[in-house]
């Protein structure tokens, strides 16, 4: 006989939730590892407050952080890649293309013309987004019509790269861009005017053989990988461990490939610099 009865229903039991944090809240650091608030590194012109780490940024973005605002005018921007080999690897080429308009716009560069502090500049901004930043007939054109454009107009030509190298879906054709690059800046060399290339992470294959190392100033952007093959590639080449650093811009500038490392915040200001003397504005 039980001396005690309930006189009410037991306590339900608290099911526990999960709290599901927003996507892109925080963002973490692929050279520290620290977990950052996403809008501190924003503020920071998407660089590590943490470590200095320059993490990859878009084509547009990169436009609207070193040309003056409202003074860019893009051109070509209609100019798209088209499957002319019906390629196919393991995803048709026309696919990958399609996917890749949806990502980003156009192709893997953006050209126009602007001024940076009151300075006029014919200006191709690479975007990595599309394809790897990856150069194709359309991205080899479009460079060569922005530095007839630094030709016609009398004034210096900028190139921001950011590239996996030559699009192999092009077979020869995306291979035959790094001649007429360099063919159109010996143009340019030839009439006097100022190519400025700037090298952001990563800069490699066929644009860094071309174009992207052939300026009057070669700049880069700290710890940006920039080289021909990947270091993978050429260990496993030479049999050798490669020196730590080996390819990223600080080992550039010491052995004397690039003339300086620009860090984002002051890159604007630099470049200003820069086109003044060339000017002599």
């Amino acid at each position: 006989m039980s001396w005690f009865k309930r006189s009410k229903a037991p306590i339900a039991e608290v099911e526990s939730k999960k709290v599901q944090m927003p996507e892109g809240v925080w963002t973490k650091c692929k050279n520290c590892n620290e977990i950052i608030y996403t809008k501190e590194v924003e503020r920071n012109l998407n660089v590590c407050p943490k470590c200095d780490y320059h993490f990859r940024i878009s084509a547009r973005e990169r436009i609207s952080l070193v040309i003056d605002q409202g003074s860019f005018a893009e051109m070509d921007a209609a100019m798209e890649s088209v499957d002319f080999l019906d390629f196919k690897d393991s995803k048709r080429y026309k696919d990958r293309i399609r996917a890749a308009v949806k990502k980003s716009s156009g192709d893997a560069v953006i050209c126009g013309k602007g001024t940076i502090e009151g300075l006029p500049v014919a200006i191709a901004v690479f975007d990595f987004g599309f394809m790897g930043g990856s150069m194709g007939s359309v991205v080899g054109e479009k460079i060569t019509r922005v530095i007839e454009l630094g030709l016609e107009k009398r004034c210096p030509v900028l190139i921001f790269s950011s590239s996996g190298g030559a699009r192999m879906q092009e077979s020869i054709l995306s291979l035959m861009q790094m001649a007429k690059t360099s063919a159109a800046l010996a143009k340019l060399k030839k009439a006097g005017l100022p190519f400025i290339s700037v090298l952001t992470d990563p800069t490699t294959g066929g644009v860094t053989a071309s174009f992207a190392m052939l300026g009057d100033i070669n700049m880069a952007e700290p710890k940006a990988l920039i080289g021909f093959a990947g270091p993978r590639v050429i260990e496993q080449t030479i049999r050798q461990t490669l020196p730590e650093g080996f390819q990223r811009s600080e080992y550039l500038l010491e052995h004397g490939m690039v003339d300086m490392i620009v860090p984002r915040q002051e890159m604007k200001q630099r470049l200003s610099q820069i086109l003044r003397i060339f000017t002599k504005s």
